[in-house]
């Protein structure tokens, strides 16, 4: 596909090159700076000057001709080159290498001529240390390179090459020779000699190829190939970029990045090296065409005129301007930067980048268009304005100057397209959910827009979007919210905006169902909400409303209030150790103190046993009434449940474990109260833990064992009430527990010799082996107490040697203390009043000192490490001081 990259600019026209002949055709040009020369056929070199002037952003040539040259050879110019280093022009004619002063045209090295050479070319890559010479490739008729190296004054005929057949045409870099024969192209390397041959081809069958050879960068040339192919080829011998596809016959080639021309007969054309396509064709027959210091000049037989690109800004626009994306894109990551800084170059193509998304979005290639918006750094505003009414109403957005793209709006671009307006839509929130996190700016239009077409789609993202510090008007997003029926989000909304009056009038009318909403999670969400809240006012207004609808769900607004609620210190005084500490700037009320949580939950029993239990367990309030009332609501409600006869005992077997669990955990409790109403009843397993808070265990025991015939829970009831207690109190225990299973006046004991059996034979009990004996019946047998009798003798045993060992252990140690007595007293220290401490050098005022092995007396206080010494150093590992 087309573009206009380059226009033709006249820059010397006929009329300069009249002599007395009015005949006179162009073979070849050469430009160094602002010096054009031109070779003719008549054997005339002409020197101009050129001067370039930008008007009204094109560019115009004025040429100056400073002077000509005839060299007397009666043949065409084949070849000028241009050796600014030496202020030198290379020209071939007839065979024959001169070499000309490049201001007067004059001939420099004279008799310094090389003769026999079809063709040239100056190294461009230069191993050489001396920047003021140059190196010459020439080719001769008999099959022989030549390297030479040229100084101001002096010419050095550096090495041969000898070849296999005549070098048509060649090209220098570094070492590397490329050249091409007539059936042939080949690449030598003149320092080793290493050869290579790179493809063939045929003149005879296919005369429209030409051999050229040109370099194109460091170590890269391009070759005429055939089939009309440019050929990339590097000095290793190999291709690293896809041919061109040319016109035929081409004879001249100018490369400027990123395009590479070619001239035939009657075409110029323009290629990128990018893609490889041909980019422009311009009608023109012309006769050489080359790239000099960055510009391109053609030369037809008679003029001589420039190549100018045409801006990559404006090529690139061209680009878009047809819809090419791909091309623009490439064109603009692969233009010079000549005369940009790098930010500006950034800022440039973003721009591009962006009208290149817009184009995308337009033709609905979606996926393109956000990551073109992504990597060119949209502002995000310009494509919400596309979509009508999402931007928010205060938003003071214009759009960009000059345009990003020409699209009004999407009902225009979808012109009335449902299902292309659903997927436009899912662009924006997709790009917009990308974009938000990673943008702070522009949030109040962000999150406009997500808003709005959330609540138009009923999304359940909504509900996300306003919990996330959605930064949308107040107002604005209320208005759109009721309009869609969206009212959990309008709550939320209410919510981030600290409208908490507001936000319950609503959900609650959601809760009672006069609004739908079908994202709206329930009652359990508004109980979270009045939890957490600091209004208390407010909680007290909708806590009747929330308790009439679920007691238990309820009561949870007071028992998962903030940890970091206060209350006075009056109630700190009296022990209230729910809250902690709060800012100094919130409001203390007295309306959630406990005392007066109870009073308001009495109306509702269920609620207030779950907020006592909270209390008590969950904030471990440590205060009698709360103990005493939560086990008095429990009693009441055992007792309430085994008055109905028709009630589930599964029910009354859990109501009563978490009173027994309440009067064995809790020690606060009223126990006298408590017992007296149990007493009436035959709770009997509530009736024993009460008489054992009370240490009344014998009678707690004998209502196990006698009421309840329970005799597991007898032993468990002494290892409860003796755990963290001394061994004897374990001891008197199970002795009161053996004396009630072995009570001579209980008419039924002999019902009672097993689990007195049981009892004593239990590796879990203690007795007092002696008081045992005393308690048994005589006519029971040994064997019947043969465990217990051997436990207690091998017991005995134990605690005789245990004894014995002790005792003797507390001889040894005062044998060893007796010892360092005797020590001490045959060195004594005579402390007087002269004696210093030798750590603080203060007197002693008392007997008390500290002494080390190697004699410091320090005082006992300054003595802080008790194996090294504090004044020396001296580290002592077995031995003390001694005080």
């Amino acid at each position: 596909m087309s573009v206009k990259a380059f226009e033709l600019v006249p820059a010397v026209e006929r009329e300069k090159f009249l002599l007395d002949k009015s005949k006179t055709e162009i073979e070849c040009i050469e430009c160094c700076g602002k010096n054009l020369y031109v070779g003719t056929d008549n054997c005339f070199v002409f020197h101009f000057k050129l001067e370039e002037d930008h008007i009204g952003g094109r560019t115009t040539y004025h040429c100056t001709k400073q002077g000509h040259k005839f060299l007397n050879l009666r043949k065409p110019i084949a070849q000028l080159k241009a050796a600014s280093a030496l202020n030198r022009i290379v020209v071939l004619c007839d065979g024959i290498l001169t070499f000309l002063n490049m201001f007067d045209l004059e001939p420099v090295l004279s008799g310094s001529k090389i003769k026999g050479v079809t063709c040239f070319c100056l190294n461009e890559n230069p191993a050489r240390a001396n920047p003021f010479s140059i190196e010459i490739c020439v080719a001769l008729k008999k099959k022989v390179l030549q390297i030479y190296t040229f100084t101001e004054d002096k010419m050095i005929h550096s090495r041969d090459v000898v070849i296999s057949e005549p070098a048509l045409t060649l090209s220098l870099d570094g070492a590397f020779i490329c050249y091409a024969t007539a059936n042939e192209y080949n690449i030598i390397n003149y320092e080793d000699g290493y050869k290579q041959t790179l493809f063939p081809y045929d003149s005879d069958s296919d005369p429209h190829t030409v051999p050229y050879v040109k370099r194109i960068s460091k170590e890269e040339f391009l070759l005429s190939g055939p089939n009309a192919l440019g050929m990339f080829v590097t000095t290793a011998g190999i291709s690293q970029r896809p041919p061109l596809q040319w016109n035929e016959g081409v004879s001249s080639v100018g490369y400027k990045h990123p395009y590479l021309l070619a001239m035939n007969d009657e075409f110029i054309t323009v290629h990128s090296i990018i893609d490889q396509q041909q980019k422009q064709t311009m009608p023109f027959q012309g006769k050489h065409l080359g790239d000099f210091d960055g510009k391109i000049f053609v030369a037809s037989s008679r003029e001589v005129y420039a190549l100018v690109p045409i801006a990559w800004q404006k090529q690139i626009q061209a680009l878009l301007g047809d819809k090419r994306v791909e091309e623009a894109l490439e064109l603009a990551r692969n233009s010079p930067r000549a005369g940009l800084s790098q930010d500006k170059f950034q800022k440039t193509l973003k721009r591009i980048q962006l009208q290149a998304g817009f184009i995308q979005f337009a033709e609905n290639q979606l996926a393109e268009a956000k990551d073109l918006f992504v990597m060119g750094d949209l502002d995000v505003r310009e494509l919400i304005s596309v979509y009508p009414s999402l931007l928010p109403i205060q938003s003071g957005f214009t759009r960009s100057v000059p345009p990003l793209h020409e699209i009004p709006n999407l009902v225009t671009l979808c012109s009335g397209d449902e299902d292309r307006m659903v997927q436009y839509k899912d662009f924006l929130v997709d790009y917009l959910q990308h974009i938000r996190d990673q943008n702070s700016q522009n949030r109040l239009e962000i999150d406009t827009a997500l808003l709005k077409i959330y609540a138009e789609t009923n999304s359940a993202q909504l509900v996300d979007l306003i919990g996330s510090q959605c930064s949308c008007d107040l107002q604005e997003g209320v208005d759109h919210l009721q309009k869609y029926g969206c009212y959990f989000s309008l709550g939320l909304l209410y919510k981030n905006n600290k409208e908490y009056d507001k936000t319950m009038q609503v959900w609650s009318r959601v809760q009672d169902g006069h609004y739908n909403d079908e994202h709206f999670p329930g009652l359990d969400f508004i109980v979270e909400f009045l939890s957490s809240l600091s209004d208390h006012d407010l909680v007290w207004k909708y806590a009747d409303w929330v308790m009439e609808k679920d007691q238990e769900l309820g009561v949870k607004i007071f028992t998962q209030r903030p940890s970091d609620e206060v209350i006075t210190e009056k109630d700190q005084e009296l022990g209230v150790k729910i809250f902690t500490q709060r800012p100094s700037d919130e409001v203390i009320t007295e309306k959630m103190r406990p005392d007066n949580v109870i009073d308001y939950l009495h109306r509702f029993p269920k609620s207030v046993i779950g907020y006592l239990e909270h209390l008590v367990f969950t904030n471990r309030l440590e205060k009698e009434k709360y103990h005493t009332h939560l086990a008095v609501l429990y009693l009441d409600h055992v007792l309430q449940l085994i008055k109905n006869t028709n009630i589930d005992k599964q029910l009354i077997n859990i109501a009563r474990s978490k009173l027994k669990h309440m009067l064995q955990v809790s020690n606060l409790y009223r126990v006298q109260l408590i017992l007296s109403k149990v007493k009436e009843t035959e709770l009997y397993e509530e009736c024993a833990i009460l008489y054992g808070k009370l240490e009344e265990h014998e009678k707690a025991i004998r209502i196990l064992v006698h009421k309840l015939r329970n005799y597991e829970e007898a032993d468990k009831y002494c290892l409860f009430n003796s755990e963290g207690k001394e061994a004897t109190y374990r001891k008197k225990l199970f002795q009161i527990l053996l004396g009630v299973y072995l009570d001579p006046s209980y008419e039924r004991r002999d019902l009672l010799i097993q689990p007195a059996v049981l009892l004593l034979n239990s590796k879990e009990s203690t007795f007092d082996t002696l008081k045992v004996l005393q308690l048994l019946p005589e006519n029971w047998s040994v064997g019947l107490l043969a465990n217990f009798l051997l436990y207690s003798v091998r017991h005995s045993l134990n605690d005789a040697r245990t004894t014995h060992i002790q005792r003797m252990l507390l001889r040894g140690e005062n044998l060893n203390k007796k010892q360092m007595l005797i020590e001490l007293k045959r060195h004594p220290v005579n402390m007087t009043e002269d004696r210093l401490c030798s750590v603080c050098q203060r007197g002693f005022s008392d007997c008390s000192f500290a002494q080390y092995p190697n004699g410091v007396i320090t005082h006992v206080h300054c003595a802080k490490n008790k194996t090294i010494c504090p004044v020396t150093g001296r580290i002592f590992k077995t031995t003390q001081p001694r005080k």
